[in-house]
């Protein structure tokens, strides 16, 4: 799951990465709004719903191995 948030949301990594670069301490505020977009992003991927599917998914493949071992 955050491999494919991760992938996903590329661009707003990059563009956090951008503002990060050769800070430190400042990060915090003069990157906040990339910051933002970042999470955001990331959340559309990474949030409960998309967890219970892949729970979903995975119960369903479980199933359909397990009935063409026998």
């Amino acid at each position: 799951m955050k491999q494919k948030a991760l992938k996903e949301c590329d661009y707003y990594t990059c563009k956090y990465a951008e503002c990060a670069s050769g800070r430190t301490l400042s990060v915090v505020w003069q990157c906040r709004q990339q910051a933002k977009q970042l999470n955001v992003c990331l959340h559309q991927f990474t949030n409960d719903a998309v967890l219970e599917e892949m729970k979903k998914d995975y119960m369903l493949q479980q199933g359909g191995e397990s009935s063409a071992r026998i």
